[in-house]
């Protein structure tokens, strides 16, 4: 059996202490309209979880140790089952597929729905568990499942090259490339070393102006609030970066951190942030979990300018890229913070910046739209995550909040202050 990757056994974790939830879950919704062979439709699904062996895998106890069991195809015993539901009834149906909770023990990490709602619309739910999928897998998946529909519509499996890594191989080349952490030299200890040092003493839980106590054990639920950055705001972001060595995603980390502290957060600021950790070009279309998480702290005392603040933020980012092997559970083990069930550890705002327009279905006779579907949960108190569309420049932002801190109102009031702060700064850096 494999091990678990870091960043696997952090979710592994999190679920046996909390129990199973959809938090974690990653849904992968497409409306179908058209003349859909369903029969093609779920050989495709079940083709695509052939493919890739993370798609099949169990998360077994091993002599007290997590490992990773890949279920043999031929052993593989997958049911999608296909549900007659009203156009009225897709909506709360489709939510009810995507808060699945699973036995990451006693089931693959993933599970598919499609719902008929007419004999030319259909509704395929794909939810898959983040500990084997992330942001940037979707994209080969949904590019894997055109290739399985259009072969199986024609009554014809799959002709695919072998994926060049798989996700177990991965896991092996990581354990390498970090080293023995007992080794002074090794990778995980050189970065995890500057890690303890830029985190030292990181304030926990950032003091954010909740509508509510927070409580004793954070109960995940959360819902969210999207608004787009309007284009000459962008523009000027844009700009201001160029213009400072730094990049649009710079500027919006910057201005995050001097709202949240305006807004009594105090002057030391960390803001969780993601990266692919997709370092070797092979991992470049592989379907896993590889992501990353770090920790972008923003020292806002001795009232500096935004430039000032910009040009910290562009210095620790590229830091953190020069150290982004260390895994961040690691980091949590050795900074060994406080451990609390009423928050997440080291940060509590999360910021990431990612493109949505590289995920596309396209199926031979049927027209496919991805569809955003909520699965009621939040992992932070909050989380910013600002999608950038390169065809046609356009940014929206998905704010999901904790709804057991803050009210509809208040997440709507940051995200309104938001947009007039990064106006202001942009204005007169």
């Amino acid at each position: 059996m494999i091990p678990l990757s870091n960043a696997q056994r952090r979710l592994w974790f999190i679920d046996r202490f909390e129990g199973p939830s959809a938090t974690y879950n990653v849904p992968f919704v497409v409306r179908l309209r058209g003349p859909l062979d369903v029969a093609a439709l779920c050989a495709a699904v079940r083709d695509v979880i052939g493919r890739h062996e993370i798609l099949r895998t169990r998360i077994v106890d091993n002599a007290g140790d997590p490992a990773q069991l890949v279920v043999p195809v031929e052993r593989l015993e997958y049911d999608i089952p296909v549900l007659d539901v009203s156009a009225g009834e897709a909506v709360a149906a489709t939510e009810r597929a995507a808060r699945h909770r699973f036995d990451l023990s006693a089931e693959i990490p993933v599970r598919a729905t499609v719902l008929r709602i007419g004999a030319e619309e259909h509704v395929l739910v794909l939810v898959i568990h983040h500990i084997a999928v992330d942001g940037e897998s979707m994209a080969p998946l949904a590019r894997d499942l055109e290739t399985a529909y259009a072969a199986r519509v024609r009554s014809a499996a799959p002709r695919w090259p072998e994926p060049p890594v798989q996700y177990g191989d991965y896991v092996l080349w990581q354990r390498e490339l970090l080293g023995d952490p007992d080794d002074p030299g090794s990778r995980l200890a050189t970065q995890s070393r500057y890690w303890l040092d830029r985190l030292a003493g990181i304030p926990s839980p950032l003091p954010l102006p909740t509508d509510r106590p927070r409580p004793p054990v954070a109960g995940h639920r959360g819902d969210v609030v999207t608004f787009p950055v309007p284009a000459d705001l962008l523009a000027a972001a844009g700009r201001v970066a160029r213009a400072r060595g730094a990049t649009t995603p710079m500027v919006m980390q910057a201005a995050l951190a001097v709202l949240l502290s305006r807004l009594g957060a105090d002057q030391d600021i960390p803001i969780g942030a993601t990266i692919a950790g997709r370092t070797d070009e092979a991992l470049a279309d592989s379907v896993g979990f590889f992501v990353n998480t770090w920790v972008l702290r923003v020292d806002l005392s001795g009232n500096p300018t935004f430039e000032q603040v910009l040009a910290q933020v562009r210095d620790r980012a590229l830091e953190a890229y020069e150290n982004q092997d260390a895994p961040f559970d690691r980091l949590v083990e050795a900074l060994n913070p406080e451990r609390s069930t009423a928050h997440h550890p080291l940060f509590q705002v999360m910021c990431t910046w990612q493109s949505e327009d590289r995920i596309a279905l396209s199926l031979p006779g049927v027209s496919a739209s991805l569809e955003a579907v909520p699965t009621g949960t939040a992992k932070f108190d909050l989380e910013f995550n600002f999608a950038h569309d390169s065809a046609t420049g356009a940014v929206r932002c998905v704010l999901e909040y904790a709804v057991d801190l803050f009210d509809r109102g208040t997440a709507e009031g940051l995200a309104a202050r938001l947009l007039l702060v990064l106006e202001a700064l942009v204005t007169e850096p």
